[in-house]
């Protein structure tokens, strides 16, 4: 997602655009009420017997109807203003807020919850003043201007498999790391569940990208979906093969990449908003373990 963090879902309106309610049928509401009114940490409306040693995690993307993830290499031009109320509204209900490094840098990421008044609201909540923010990176590739580890008010964590740091100076935020290999790879089952026992995160929000979401997702990590169709269409013969690249943004083509799944991650639809022709999904992922790849 690009991060639209500093923008005001819809300044003309307190509370954001107004949805319809499609699914389960209701009266419209703002995009805040109708997140505030979700159970996102499973312990009503959503499976509540998801392993207990690792944060409910819940994936938020945005694509195209025909699939692109990105239109110039950036999500931004799919996002209107019911979607980015929604990416607000979400990170106002969870513990912490992960995207992988390439996400961060190119959207350039900044503080998770920069208005006052929004932090205010997640105290009334319960909530600590802001989510905990959460990178992954494999080679701590973290160079380049990061508003994120710019910003000494930010908590970030980083989770990696690589036993180096970042140079000293390269980030006025407070950081932490979570250092967890498997094979030389990230072994995110184990750094979730360090995440959950170390930072208390009970609920966490991944915002991207596209590998990290098929990791995620195939090592039966998510618990639910929330997917923004922009009612736009790209077209294009971009499949992500060698025989069609897309010279824009080669990695981010739709919300997955990688291999395909075998079996495919069973999705149950939980909900259904519309706003200007923009439909808003919301799933449960039933599948607990992806099976493989093909």
């Amino acid at each position: 997602m690009d991060d639209p963090a500093a923008q005001n879902p819809d300044p003309d309106r307190p509370g954001g655009p107004r949805l319809k309610r499609l699914l389960p049928h209701a009266a419209p509401g703002s995009v805040e009420e109708i997140v505030a009114g979700f159970d996102l940490d499973g312990s009503a409306d959503l499976d509540p017997t998801h392993p207990a040693d690792r944060p409910r995690v819940i994936l938020n993307m945005v694509s195209t109807a025909d699939g692109h993830a990105t239109l110039g290499g950036r999500s931004g031009p799919l996002s209107g203003p019911a979607d980015r109320a929604l990416f607000h509204a979400l990170r106002l209900t969870v513990d912490a807020v992960m995207a992988g490094a390439a996400t961060v840098r190119v959207e350039r990421y900044g503080r998770i919850v920069p208005d006052a008044s929004r932090r205010q609201t997640r105290i009334a909540r319960g909530l600590r003043e802001e989510p905990l923010a959460c990178i992954v990176s494999g080679r701590l590739a973290l160079e380049g201007e990061i508003p994120l580890l710019a910003d000494p008010a930010a908590h970030v964590v980083i989770l990696t498999p690589s036993s180096a740091s970042l140079p000293a100076g390269a980030a006025a935020a407070e950081v932490d790391y979570i250092r967890t290999a498997r094979d030389g790879q990230l072994d995110l089952v184990a750094a979730l569940a360090e995440l959950r026992v170390r930072f208390g995160v009970r609920t966490l929000l991944c915002e991207g990208g596209p590998h990290l979401n098929a990791q995620l997702l195939g090592a039966g990590l998510v618990d639910e979906l929330f997917l923004s169709l922009a009612p736009l269409l790209a077209g294009g013969d971009f499949d992500g093969t060698p025989a069609h690249p897309n010279p824009a943004h080669p990695e981010a083509l739709r919300i997955l990449a990688g291999p395909l799944f075998s079996p495919p991650v069973a999705l149950e639809l939980l909900g259904v908003l519309e706003h200007d022709s923009g439909l808003f999904l919301r799933y449960a992922v039933r599948a607990t373990q992806a099976g493989g790849v093909a």
